[in-house]
């Protein structure tokens, strides 16, 4: 559930203020509410400005049997006793790091509820289980994503939650940014880029198809390694993105026919 700091930082390329606007939410305390779709680059967004600034990440991948406990902490049996064992929140905490909470709206409502005194100007936590009333130091930052396209009447954010935070929205890159994204992270060659770029970009404007999530440039970034090692570029998007986005064979099928014209096959 955490990543301990790093001295690299990881690749990321801005789309607009994004960067600033984080800094800024850091410096001033603001907790920070990051929303778009899936693969879009939120969680390596907030990898690169933890490393940026200096912080240990602690991450939490959000689920529905996570528990407060999960986030806080709970008491552990070994060796004949009983030891309290810190949550990656409780550890954000005590190292003023950054927690970094994936995919919020997966967990369960009266468990985000854990969050709010540090989400406001109290930045406090407390611990029932211990007694402890943990202030969190000035390089404390709480962050929370969440993906818009899944939200529903059981599934979204309080608005007692929501508006404790500041908010940043993140979009599929341009098509000249995510050439650029291909090629720094998958160090392929500008031609593969633009071609993989051109799939996503008839892929994601598919009417007659019916796709839970479209293509992301996270996918683009996976069939881009793979050609680079030596897989066919079909193959390859087959792998990467055809197969990742359908179980429908005949949906499969369509989304290929993208992929081999593209490739002139």
């Amino acid at each position: 559930m955490n990543a301990p700091m790093t001295t690299e930082i990881p690749f990321y390329e801005a789309a607009g203020n994004e960067v600033e606007v984080f800094e800024q939410a850091w410096k001033n305390r603001l907790p920070l509410l990051i929303k778009g779709p899936t693969g879009v680059g939120k969680t390596r967004f907030v990898a690169h400005m933890a490393a940026r600034l200096g912080l240990p990440l602690y991450t939490v991948a959000c689920h529905d049997d996570l528990t407060a406990a999960d986030l806080v902490g709970r008491h552990l049996l070994g060796d004949g006793q009983t030891v309290w064992s810190d949550g990656p929140l409780t550890r954000a905490v005590r190292r003023g790091g950054i927690c970094y909470l994936d995919e919020v709206v997966e967990a369960r409502r009266d468990t985000t509820v854990v969050i709010h005194p540090l989400a406001d100007d109290r930045r406090v936590l407390p611990i029932e289980r211990t007694g402890e009333l943990l202030h969190a130091p000035d390089s404390f930052m709480l962050v929370m994503s969440y993906n818009p396209g899944y939200q529903n009447f059981l599934k979204g954010l309080k608005p007692s939650t929501r508006q404790r935070f500041i908010s940043l929205r993140f979009d599929f890159p341009a098509a000249a940014r995510e050439e650029s994204i291909l090629q720094g992270e998958a160090a392929c060659d500008p031609m593969l880029a633009r071609q993989l770029v051109s799939i996503a970009g008839r892929l994601r404007s598919l009417k007659d198809v019916d796709l839970e999530e479209v293509v992301s440039t996270r996918l683009l970034v996976y069939a881009a390694k793979l050609v680079k090692v030596g897989l066919d570029p079909v193959e390859a998007c087959r792998s990467a993105l055809v197969e990742s986005l359908t179980d429908d064979a005949d949906v499969a099928d369509a989304l290929l026919e993208v992929v081999r014209a593209t490739f002139g096959r």
